[in-house]
């Protein structure tokens, strides 16, 4: 068993909770305002809790960021760098800006020579942050069905043993993974969120993920 603190009171956050307590981890959901995850502690099975950002990164051995992208630094604000220290960071964010998408295309705050995984592991240096489940929707997050295909999840971060620990989980959760390398590689990840967005945009198609093909 281990501890999972996933801070973010939505569906993303939601979804991931599922996967590790149906797995047997333990999980604290973590916002702003606890208050509004009492529901969702009492629905479910398993050793879950509630808390701020700041009890949730102090508890778990592992944090996943699942928060708007636009919030993203402000949640590991209030978590606390000392908390976050030497942990594996699951960074499930996009820059995603707050206006509205073009011709099914989303903007981004960011720029195509920078990423906001970057952005965060400058903030937070002693942070094992690693880029995951950014790339597909929540409802393929955990056992994705594809009529056998494992669909790849993309991964990049700086610290080796913290991606082993995401592949451990992705392995459970039945992704095939593809470390892309150090965290300039999210510069490329993150905007697979867009290409993914743009079926469902345009013809309100949401039931795809990637996959890389290797000869």
């Amino acid at each position: 068993m281990k501890k999972i603190a996933i801070l973010g009171s939505g569906v993303v956050g939601a979804a991931l909770a599922k996967g590790f307590l149906d797995r047997g981890d333990a999980v604290m959901r973590a916002s702003r305002e606890p208050k509004k995850l009492e529901d969702w502690k009492a629905g479910v099975k398993g050793e879950a809790s509630i808390g701020t950002f700041a009890d949730a990164a102090k508890w778990g051995e592992m944090v996943v960021l699942a928060v708007k992208g636009t919030a993203s630094e402000s949640a590991l604000e209030q978590a606390g760098a000392a908390s976050l220290a030497g942990k594996p960071v699951l960074d499930a964010t996009n820059p995603i800006a707050d206006e509205p998408p073009e011709n099914g295309v989303l903007r981004y705050f960011t720029g195509p020579n920078e990423s906001l995984m970057e952005r965060l592991q400058k903030k937070f240096p002693a942070a094992k942050l690693v880029k995951c489940f950014s790339s597909v929707g929540n409802a393929f997050f955990v056992n994705p069905d594809f009529g056998g295909t494992k669909p790849t999840m993309f991964i990049c971060g700086n610290d080796s043993g913290a991606k082993e620990q995401t592949k451990a989980i992705l392995d459970k959760f039945g992704w095939e993974t593809e470390d892309m390398g150090p965290v300039q590689a999210a510069r490329a990840i993150e905007p697979l969120c867009m290409l993914w967005c743009i079926p469902g945009l345009q013809h309100n198609r949401w039931t795809h993920a990637f996959k890389l093909l290797k000869k």
